[in-house]
């Protein structure tokens, strides 16, 4: 109280010194900024929006989770359902407070607290000032974070005085198109009087978002990064103001002379879309395989020598790594490029409206372009935007586009290429008495140490979409290093990268859904006063081989590719072989599902088959985790793997000692539905090793400006009989309360005892759907749900239960 006590009285005079400002105005949805109250709040407040709403004049206006990792005391009389990792985390969050009766109530509810410590009959507002760690006026430090507030220091230190700044001011949305023309308007004259201007603007009511991208000059912007209450960062109509964005991009490398593959005949229309840069759709890996759709018009503007990242993606889709060659897909693949020159968006559009406009082209109305995509690759980041626990509106955006039309978004996780620090070292002849061992434990230490300023780049925390992070693999038939200082940092471990972004995601949801090959990164060490270890682009000694520009004539010429880029391409080209494989054994009776559907099964069998590497888990638990502290631990092994190794060609086929189900529906607010799975005979007959697992994936409409941004929620119900079938919940998996906070609920259990025959021979999965948080939608959902039995070594487990399904593939599933 002797804290927080103090910053609650000068908000009380902050807010009454307006006098009669403080009269309910007669646009109640205006937003003064000493109207506008900042809470941050230790652990989750269950049920705080509720008391907000019971309260006349009090308005909730937005939710954000943020992450205090360096938060260590306990908070005593956790609320139910919270957990010890709750305490540890945060919410901020507004009120907006617009007139005298709403003021006061607030006040004293507060003073209540103060002189008793508790508050009669409102418990969350207990709860609330129990856990009240900072309360201030809404202000510049909010519009303007610290994150973009050093980027834009950076950037002004040699900029000259006569060029302008190119920004992104994201402005308070308003659900009245008047108000926010309002709003904009007062923004603009705001700008001419700085000497600004406006370059393009965008609205997507969907999605909460209102944004200008603006030329400011170097002192207007100056003023922002000091936070100067008198410049646009003291705009009350102002959400966030952040550099314009830009992409993290992989590069190709090296390049040798390929060997072009046979003539390409008729192949179907596309399922999938690629967003990225423009492909040299003429080099001979890719000729024919493509459609371009070049609705930007940036074909003509992009030099053909600087097209690397749109070829190298088409190319891991298409073939995968050509080191190890797959099938090429039987579908073209439709790209729109939305990268330029150098591969960067273009300068004078948002990206998120480039975005929305790309994806409305491709699949809204008679008009559409590719109306039979539900699969579209974005292998990019925004390297100026990363998650602080705040969703991006790029994210939100894939999110609401995810579940309006059906589509599947694969992204990439992002890549962290800043050194890392090895301040133990001081020389390369004491690095180099450093066994492999220690030296991998050394290297995932230093990069935990630094996870703060290694997460997710925009857009990987979208929560309807998949995230690849990248595997430290790749099929280079030997790690040769051509230089002594550089190293392989986990030689003998199925690890992420160490530059690939760590999650978790929006709150504390598991991110990155799953790791597929993004090459092994060497890194090379740096002397200095801090020894430090370089993350290393792709070479033909460690990366992904792929199409690549001409070079010195050859049109045939392929490069390397590495990274999460690679991980995402390679994750949607799995989920494309998937439908595949879907389409040749049920036919029509899986293309006649709503495309939502189809969507939905694809994310749930992309993730089924991905699992922890039992040592991997097991190392890195043994070298970041704490004793007896299972939940705590488990989450440092999801930060950097997620759900885990993605097997690609397990996603696709089964075997004959393992049988997958699936199914696909609509579940409705409040419902349950029973799943029965057939018990292999071999299973109650045997006393060995056998698993069951189950994933489920769905769409939530998104709403954005809420703590319960994920609005629908659904789960696997584990079976009442679960020890009869003789297995217990796995090990190397993320705990249960963790799967829980996504739209992928994915489950193991396994053991070694018979299990029971049940009557007739089935267990019973249900998926339920729990009641909606936040705007509660009356709209049935779509959902996807894989079950696989295995017995490793039982070859006749396929053949006992593929008659028994309800709806059996007209071929043999090889």
């Amino acid at each position: 109280l002797s804290t927080v006590g103090p910053r609650f009285d000068r908000v009380e005079r902050a807010l009454r010194a307006d006098g009669d400002g403080l009269a309910l105005r007669a646009d109640p949805t205006a937003l003064a900024p000493e109207r506008l109250l900042v809470f941050e709040v230790r652990g989750s407040v269950q049920g705080f929006a509720q008391a907000v709403r019971r309260i006349p004049g009090l308005d909730l206006i937005d939710e954000d989770e943020i992450d205090d990792r360096e938060q260590t005391d306990e908070v005593d009389d956790l609320e139910d359902g919270a957990t010890l990792t709750d305490a540890k985390s945060g919410t901020t969050l507004y009120l907006l407070v617009p007139d005298l009766q709403g003021l006061s109530q607030l006040l004293s509810l507060w003073r209540e607290w103060k002189e008793s410590g508790e508050v009669q009959g409102r418990a969350p507002w207990r709860n609330l000032f129990k856990r009240l760690r900072d309360l201030r006026p809404w202000g510049p430090q909010d519009r303007v974070r610290d994150v973009d507030q050093r980027a834009l220091l950076d950037d002004l230190q040699d900029w000259p005085e006569d060029r302008p700044v190119r920004l992104e001011l994201e402005l308070i949305h308003r659900t009245s198109s008047d108000h926010r023309g309002r709003s904009e308007q007062s923004i603009t004259r705001a700008l001419v009087g700085v000497g600004g201007k406006i370059v393009s603007r965008s609205e997507i009511p969907a999605i909460a978002y209102h944004s200008l991208l603006v030329d400011l000059p170097k002192a207007a912007v100056q003023q922002i990064v000091d936070r100067d209450v008198a410049g646009l960062a003291g705009r009350d109509e102002i959400q966030s103001i952040r550099p314009q964005s830009l992409v993290k991009i992989d590069a190709t490398a090296d390049s040798e002379a390929g060997v072009p593959s046979p003539p390409v005949g008729d192949l179907e229309e596309p399922i999938l879309a690629l967003l990225d840069g423009v492909p040299i759709a003429q080099h001979p890996e890719l000729q024919g395989r493509l459609s371009i759709d070049d609705a930007f018009g940036l074909e003509p503007i992009t030099p053909v020598a600087q097209r690397f990242h749109g070829t190298a993606m088409a190319s891991l889709l298409v073939h995968d790594d050509l080191n190890q060659r797959g099938p090429a897909l039987p579908r073209r693949i439709l790209v729109m490029p939305i990268l330029a020159g150098e591969d960067q968006f273009l300068r004078d559009r948002l990206v998120c409206d480039m975005i929305y406009s790309a994806v409305v082209r491709m699949v809204a109305g008679v008009e559409a372009t590719a109306p039979l995509v539900l699969i579209v690759n974005l292998s990019i980041g925004i390297n100026t935007l990363r998650f602080y626990g705040q969703m991006s509106p790029f994210a939100r955006l894939l999110d609401w586009l995810a579940s309006t039309y059906g589509i599947l978004f694969v992204v990439s996780a992002g890549n962290c290429t800043e050194a890392i620090e090895l301040p133990d070292i001081l020389t390369t002849i004491e690095f180099d008495g450093v066994s492999g061992q220690a030296r991998e434990s050394m290297t995932l230490q230093r990069v935990a140490a630094e996870r703060a300023t290694r997460r997710l780049l925009s857009p990987a925390e979208t929560v309807n979409g998949l995230t690849a992070g990248a595997l430290n693999h790749d099929a280079v038939p030997k790690f040769s290093i051509p230089a002594a200082q550089n190293y392989d940092p986990f030689p003998s471990k199925r690890m992420s990268n160490p530059s690939s972004a760590l999650g978790p995601g929006f709150s504390n949801a598991v991110k990155p859904d799953v790791l597929l090959p993004g090459a092994r990164e060497r890194l090379t060490l740096k002397p200095g006063p801090v020894m430090r270890a370089q993350p290393g682009g792709a070479s033909r000694w460690a990366g992904l081989k792929v199409a690549a520009p001409p070079r010195d004539g050859d049109l045939s010429n392929l490069g390397f590719s590495n990274g999460t880029s690679a991980a995402a391409a390679l994750l949607s080209r799995t989920a494309h072989r998937v439908h595949d494989a879907l389409q040749s054994a049920y036919g029509q009776g899986f293309l006649n599902l709503p495309k939502q559907q189809r969507a939905v099964l694809l994310k749930a069998l992309c993730v089924h088959p991905a699992r922890w590497p039992e040592e991997t888990a097991e190392w890195i638990i043994a070298t970041l985790g704490a004793q007896g502290k299972h939940v705590r631990n488990k989450d440092e092994v999801r930060r950097f793997i997620g759900f885990g190794v993605l097997d690609a060609d397990r996603a696709v086929t089964c075997a004959a000692d393992r049988a997958s189900f699936w199914a696909s529906g609509m579940i409705s607010a409040g419902q349950m539905l029973k799943i029965s799975v057939p018990i292999p005979v071999s299973f109650t007959a045997q006393a060995r090793l056998h698993t069951i697992s189950a994933t489920l994936a769905w769409f939530t409409p998104p709403t954005p400006g809420r703590q319960s941004y994920r609005a629908v929620r659904l789960e696997i119900l584990e079976p009442d009989s679960i020890k009869s079938l003789g297995v217990l919940s796995a090990k190397e998996q993320p705990d249960k309360n963790q799967t829980k906070r996504g739209t992928v609920f994915s489950r193991r259990w396994e053991g070694s005892k018979a299990a029971a025959l049940t009557s007739d021979g089935t267990f019973v999965l249900g998926v339920q759907r729990n009641p909606d948080l936040g705007t509660p939608t009356d709209n049935a959902i779509p959902f996807g749900l894989a079950v696989t039995v295995e017995m490793p070594g039982v070859v006749t487990i396929y053949d006992q239960v593929r008659t028994r399904t309800e709806v059996v593939p007209p071929i043999r599933v090889p």
